[in-house]
């Protein structure tokens, strides 16, 4: 008698959301926005340039989403809500970015 080898089932899916995060953590909700920036790879103070102009074309209300590569842009983006009066909704730390979220005044 030959014994048949068990199938185990199939591994699932990793979720990307997920993939980086401790045990247990829940994944960043990003919050919704009608507008994007890509500023990867731009080095202070091109982020905030680009984000001021892409700003100056919304109306009040919407938001925009700034992905960032600048490890400084953290702080940057924080006191350039504050001086602007636009509010800074959420920034998100990813693995070698970081996502900002800004709610045009």
């Amino acid at each position: 008698m030959t014994k048949q080898p068990t199938t185990l089932p199939p591994e699932p899916e990793p979720d990307p959301d997920r993939a980086l995060l401790p045990i247990g953590a829940e994944p960043a909700q990003h919050p919704e926005h009608q507008h994007a920036l890509d500023a990867t790879g731009l080095a202070c103070p091109l982020p905030i340039l680009r984000a001021k102009k892409a700003l100056a074309v919304l109306v009040s209300g919407d938001t925009l989403q700034v992905i960032t590569t600048d490890r400084g842009a953290i702080r940057d983006f924080q006191a350039f809500c504050k001086q602007t009066g636009n509010t800074l909704l959420k920034q998100i730390e990813e693995p070698g970015r970081v996502v900002h979220y800004i709610l045009r005044r």
